[in-house]
């Protein structure tokens, strides 16, 4: 298989970046407007990311064979008014397709939360499909959970894969999910781990169900609560998977959720949080808290990009086989 230059938009960290270099892919640009994250992109992949994606200009932008990126949801400026690429001014999805319109790379992968699919009363995905479509694109989207790709969190992500119409591409299936079995507790620093403390929850209120699980299961498992209970205020089992990490909420667990591990209940280390998003050992975070569970709660689930690329890759080989 051939191998993309590819190019990572809105890149944060680069969990795009990670999946596709892992398969031998190489990155020719990136951007980012969050001085906090591109100061973990460059520690990381030794490069700065380009700022503002709205202040550069198409050809400050290098020939690419596949641009990837997680655009935030924004609503369109006139929603429904079939005006087409003029209702995504002022969005960041405008920029993809200015992008695309310019280079028209092979391949566009994009990803958004699964909400995309039912904001605005579903015309926001609507107003997306016609406009990849008029941009020169048939476009594929399905939501996946990370909780079947390997790694111990529930994390659903709508994605979009796009090829250019006039590859010919007539068959694209999304990965299954494999469901091997994995849990919280695999991934846990040790108890003894200092840096652990500072996440430890002491609260009078906490309140916990009669029967805490003892079996594995790919799902989150709660099992107690803090205060009224609401979001950010459950306790989960680590014979299960994570919650979604988040780059906001509130709520005493805000962020990693909260967790009994052993006699205690705490949030997650920020090291754990590299574990389930699927980044490698060694790779370099933010030496803030705070910062970094912003940072992987923007991100993506490198092992689900990865099984995303494998299956492009597919598509792609297939398409030229038929037509050779």
């Amino acid at each position: 298989m051939a191998k993309f230059k590819f190019i990572d938009l809105f890149c944060g960290i680069g969990g795009f970046r990670q999946a596709l270099e892992g398969k031998g892919h190489q990155c020719v640009f990136s951007s980012d407007w969050d001085p906090h994250a591109q100061s973990v992109y460059q520690h990381n992949y030794g490069e700065t990311p380009r700022g503002d994606l709205a202040e550069l200009i198409e050809n400050d932008i290098p020939d690419h064979d596949l641009l990837c990126g997680g655009f935030p949801c924004q609503p369109f400026s006139i929603s429904g008014n079939q005006r087409g690429f003029e209702d995504t001014r002022g969005t960041l999805l405008h920029e993809v397709l200015r992008i695309a319109k310019f280079r028209k790379p092979a391949v566009l992968l994009l990803e958004n939360v699964r909400n995309y699919l039912t904001h605005d009363g579903g015309r926001t995905l609507s107003t997306t499909l016609s406009l990849l479509d008029r941009a020169g694109y048939h476009c594929y989207y399905q939501t996946l959970n990370s909780s079947g790709f390997g790694v111990p969190q529930k994390r659903e992500r709508l994605f979009f894969v796009c090829f250019r119409k006039n590859l010919g591409v007539t068959e694209f299936s999304f990965p299954l999910p494999h469901n091997h079995d994995v849990a919280l507790e695999d991934i846990l620093l040790p108890a003894d781990d200092q840096r652990l403390d500072e996440f430890l929850i002491q609260r009078d209120d906490l309140r916990f169900r009669e029967t805490i699980p003892v079996r594995r299961e790919n799902r989150p498992l709660r099992i107690g609560t803090v205060g009224k209970g609401g979001q950010g205020e459950r306790v989960y089992s680590i014979k299960g998977h994570a919650v979604t990490l988040s780059a906001f909420g509130g709520g005493i667990g805000a962020k990693t959720g909260m967790y009994l591990v052993g006699d205690q209940v705490r949030r997650l280390h920020p090291e754990e949080c590299r574990r389930v998003m699927g980044f490698p050992e060694g790779f370099i975070l933010h030496d803030k808290a705070n910062v970094c569970f912003k940072q992987f709660g923007n991100s993506v689930v490198v092992p689900v990009v990865s099984a995303l690329v494998g299956e492009i890759e597919k598509s792609l080989h297939l398409t030229k086989l038929k037509a050779a």
